[in-house]
């Protein structure tokens, strides 16, 4: 699971703090210090730079609600759960 964001984003720090307490394992991406990414999000988001988004197992999701991305990883990436036995 990835998550690009961007500094000074309100949506990014509120969802990004909620998902460090949820046991999920992830990597973060600024999408200004990463040029690719930034073009990836704006591939996903009609052009966009919107922030926060997050794939998972290779589906994308523009600015969406924790319940969402927990949902997409119980149905795709079930072993990014914590207590879920190694792979």
């Amino acid at each position: 699971m990835v998550v690009y964001w961007r500094p000074g984003c309100p949506y990014c720090m509120k969802l990004r703090l909620r998902l460090r307490f949820s046991g999920l394992t992830y990597t973060e991406v600024n999408i200004w210090r990463d040029p690719d990414a930034a073009a990836f999000v704006r591939s996903v988001a009609d052009g966009n730079e919107t922030v926060p988004t997050v794939t998972v197992a290779g589906q994308a999701m523009v600015n969406p609600s924790t319940r969402q991305i927990t949902d997409a990883v119980r149905s795709r990436a079930p072993h990014l759960l914590r207590g879920a036995p190694p792979a």
